[in-house]
C-alpha cells in the first residue's frame, strides 16, 4: 500500500540560484538528485577533499531525516564519493546542505554549478531510550564481530 507522500519545503539560499530543486529521477527512485550551487568551477584533484554547496535548506517533518549518499555513476566514472556517507540532514536542522565531496580516483575531476552530485533519501526516524544494565540477552552470535558471520 502506498503512504501518502510528505512534504519537504526546500528554501533557496540565493536568489540567483535558478538550478533544478531536489527531484526523483524515475518512478521508482529512492532518491533526489542534489546538485551543485557553485559559482566558478571546482577541481577536486586525486586525494581533495571539499565541501560543494547546494544552495538550499529543507525543513523536514518531525520523525524525518534526509540521509546524503553519494552517487554511484561518479564514483564508477571518476573515483568521486563523500567522506562521511550517508550524511544526515536532522529534522530541527534549516541550514545549508553542504555535500563533502573526495576524489578517490586517479584524475582531476571539476565539479560544475548544476552538476548533480549526491541524492537525497528521505527516512523515518525513531527516538530510543537508553537503559543502563548489567545482562544483555544472549543470541547465538554473542560478541563475535568484525567478519565473524559466516565462517565455520
Amino acid at each position: 500500500m502506498d503512504e501518502e507522500p510528505i512534504t519537504i519545503k526546500v528554501r533557496r539560499l540565493d536568489e540567483q540560484n535558478h538550478l533544478p530543486l531536489p527531484a526523483y529521477a524515475s518512478e521508482g527512485a529512492s532518491g533526489m538528485d542534489i546538485r551543485a550551487a557553485v559559482r566558478d568551477p571546482v577541481e577536486l584533484r586525486p586525494g581533495d577533499i571539499r565541501l560543494i554547496s547546494t544552495g538550499i535548506a529543507v525543513s523536514l517533518p518531525p520523525g524525518f531525516e534526509a540521509q546524503i549518499r553519494p552517487r554511484s555513476g561518479l564514483a564508477l566514472r571518476h573515483g568521486i564519493g563523500m567522506v562521511n556517507s550517508p550524511g544526515t540532514i536532522d529534522s530541527d536542522y534549516r541550514g545549508e546542505i553542504g555535500i563533502i565531496l573526495i576524489n578517490w580516483g586517479k584524475t582531476p575531476f571539476v565539479v560544475e554549478n548544476g552538476d548533480r552530485i549526491a541524492q537525497m533519501v528521505i527516512s523515518r526516524t525513531y527516538r530510543a531510550r537508553i537503559e543502563l544494565t548489567d545482562d544483555l540477552d544472549i543470541t547465538e552470535r554473542g560478541t563475535g564481530g568484525f567478519g565473524h558471520t559466516g565462517k565455520e
